[in-house]
């Protein structure tokens, strides 16, 4: 009936906040939701210049979002501009099959819990090779693959589209055309009544179809 795409970066604390929700939905919806992910890259000037700033950030969001437990800014390295790796690991390993968001998630949590230098490659093909059985070598190939990184250069690219620039995002699209755009939301309430309603009126095209024998958009009008 749906598909809802979550625009994400591997390292954004927000994403990490919200996967508890996503895993909720993936659960209750998974009937009637197509779930998908895609990377939308943090550009240079949404990234912190120190451990010390995102420190400052974390003690702010965690405390917005009522966390139990500060974050580890010790991953960050101010000389970097763009945290590739994690993301085309992340990737990489959808590529080859591990779209079960694990991968993702474990170098996220390497990163912001453990505090682990995921701007390194290795390092995050090491976690990776924790929580998954993907050939080692395969996914260095994946990673590095000019391909891997046109793909999230173009996602990211399809995010920016939509006029939106907060992470998370999510973007909910139905059968019948409707959509919704969620940005920087991370609270159950909007998402969960939006996806109620979208269902209950894809069900409403669906009995019109089978009482009158005609599609929805045979007679759509404004």
């Amino acid at each position: 009936m749906i598909k809802i795409t979550y625009y994400l970066d591997v390292i954004s604390s927000w994403c990490h906040y919200v996967e508890p929700l996503w895993e909720e939905l993936k659960s209750s919806y998974k009937e009637e939701v197509e779930f998908d992910w895609e990377i939308t890259l943090i550009p240079a000037n949404g990234l912190p210049g120190s451990a010390e700033e995102e420190e400052w950030y974390y003690r702010r969001s965690g405390m917005m979002t009522q966390q139990a437990k500060m974050l580890n800014a010790t991953w960050v390295d101010p000389k970097v501009k763009e945290y590739l790796s994690p993301n085309l690991v992340a990737y990489a390993a959808k590529t080859l099959g591990e779209n079960g968001d694990k991968v993702r998630v474990a170098i996220a949590k390497a990163a912001i819990l453990d505090g682990k230098p995921i701007s390194d490659l290795d390092t995050c093909i090491e976690v990776a090779l924790g929580v998954c059985d993907i050939n080692p070598v395969r996914l260095t190939e994946v990673a590095l693959d000019p391909l891997t990184e046109q793909a999230i250069r173009k996602s990211t690219a399809r995010f920016e589209a939509y006029g939106i620039n907060q992470r998370p995002a999510f973007i909910l699209e139905s059968e019948i055309e409707d959509r919704a755009i969620f940005s920087g939301i991370v609270h159950r309430e909007p998402l969960v009544a939006t996806i109620e309603a979208m269902i209950d009126d894809v069900k409403s095209h669906r009995s019109w179809s089978a009482h009158m024998g005609s599609s929805w958009k045979d007679r759509a009008k404004i």
